[in-house]
């Protein structure tokens, strides 16, 4: 069962709408979180009274039925709502918006004449966007998915989740289902793939091989690195221990594949924080105005003040590194587009009543992008990133929770679509059990970002 927070029934009763939309049965009908039709448009820059609608995959994912309040003429209604509620965030008569509801307030709220001004065209792939939602089924986690080439979110997906049909409009059901939402311990209104920043784990390493070849550190992720199977981190006693023999002094190709913290400890340590520093804010670590457009949370890596043997841990993702799973995403994206960095884009255009367009970001259509590392490096990382008997290529990472005993595996990678584009995802799974990480517990998050790659392939 799926961590959907109410409205459970009626996500049920929309789906079997859908499913009759698309064996033709009607055209032009609007299907809300309650199963019922409000005969509205869906496609956008159609002007219609009411709500403006939030769109995915050429049809409305929103709409909206009048309620006789002259203060709030107008309530919200989803279709999908838990599907999509880390995409449109909530309209509620009762408490407000939040996400592009609110984002786009202007737009999508009715004016004086009781139409609103537009409607919000979303970049998310719905199949993509279903995968992602599937595959997490009733784990606590976020799964984000990007186009490599763009910066087009094709899923941006966070659980537990919740239907914000539930809430959206005056009555006292809407402000008990509120308290429910909220109440909940999974945190089911935060959205993890924007604004979960936690460490990172051994993902991180790409960004420790990718200063190691920019400085040159080494010259090639084929080639043997100076790396003791145990390393003892400088001015400690505390040593850390490559997962396999092939660890010692194993090639970047190698230790990416197998997770040789041993050999990531010592080239962080061998690099300096400084330069760690200056190459994570290169893949976007320490950039607190990133939006796409919703605000994203800062990830961080320490600017200063690291020990050696601190600078060290933040090789293979401790110490003080945190990174969103947006972040993330972003790094593979790097790797897979030839070094060039893109800000990521939830939004296509906004598409006006009197049918003008506006594109919030020039990015979103393929605009300016950055060369953060060389197109060298680049390529290197793609054939060490190149996951044995997969599609994949891409990095896994196990955090351990010591406080909890509880453990968060994460995936960081790509791979190719058939069209020649290329996909980035990142995964993270929380609240595992720290005695999964022999093999079972780390791969899921490689499971998830499998099937959200599948979708789009």
């Amino acid at each position: 069962m799926h961590p959907t927070i109410g409205g459970a029934l009626r996500v049920s009763a929309a789906l079997a709408a859908l499913a009759a939309l698309a064996t033709g049965c009607s055209k032009d009908s609007h299907t809300d979180s309650a199963g019922k039709s409000s005969a509205k448009p869906t496609s956008p820059s159609s002007s219609h009274p009411g709500l403006g609608d939030i769109f995915v995959g050429g049809k409305a994912v929103t709409g909206s039925t009048p309620t006789g309040n002259t203060k709030v003429p107008y309530q919200r209604t989803y279709s999908d709502g838990s599907l999509y509620a880390s995409v449109t965030g909530y309209r509620s008569m009762l408490y407000g918006n939040a996400g592009l509801e609110a984002l786009y307030d202007d737009v999508l709220a009715p004016g004086a004449s009781g139409t609103a001004s537009g409607d919000v065209v979303t970049t998310i792939d719905p199949a993509a966007q279903k995968a992602a939602f599937d595959a997490l089924g009733d784990r606590q986690g976020a799964a984000v998915a990007l186009d490599a080439e763009s910066g087009k979110l094709l899923a941006m997906v966070s659980t537990p989740s919740y239907d914000p049909a539930t809430f959206s409009g005056g009555q006292p059901k809407d402000a008990e289902a509120w308290k429910t939402t909220n109440a909940h311990g999974g945190s089911p209104m935060l959205n993890r793939v924007l604004h979960r920043a936690d460490a990172p784990g051994a993902t991180f390493s790409v960004v420790v091989a990718a200063a190691a070849l920019e400085q040159g550190l080494y010259t090639t992720v084929d080639g043997a690195t100076s790396s003791p199977l145990t390393y003892v981190l400088p001015a400690t006693q505390t040593s850390v221990t490559g997962t396999s023999p092939q660890c010692k002094n194993a090639s970047i190709k190698l230790a990416l594949r197998y997770s040789c913290d041993n050999v990531f400890t010592k080239m962080a340590a061998d690099l300096g924080s400084a330069q760690l520093s200056s190459m994570a804010a290169k893949f976007g670590f320490n950039d607190g105005t990133l939006k796409v457009p919703l605000p994203v949370s800062e990830s961080s890596y320490p600017e200063a003040g690291l020990s050696s043997s601190e600078t060290a841990l933040t090789g293979i993702g401790g110490g003080e590194v945190r990174a969103t799973p947006l972040e993330m995403a972003r790094i593979a994206a790097v790797i897979a587009n030839g070094g060039r960095l893109l800000t990521p884009q939830l939004v296509e255009r906004v598409t006006n009543a009197d049918g003008s367009t506006q594109h919030p970001n020039a990015t979103a259509s393929g605009g300016h992008a950055e060369q953060v590392i060389s197109r060298g490096t680049a390529d290197a990382l793609q054939s060490a990133l190149k996951m044995t008997e997969s599609k994949i290529s891409g990095k896994t990472g196990w955090v351990t929770n010591t406080l909890s005993d509880s453990a968060t595996s994460w995936f960081t990678g790509y791979a190719d679509r058939t069209d020649g584009r290329r996909i980035a995802v990142a995964v993270c799974i929380e609240g595992l059990p720290s005695s999964a990480g022999d093999g079972s517990g780390s791969e899921q998050a490689v499971q998830v970002a499998e099937e959200i790659l599948t979708s789009v392939a």
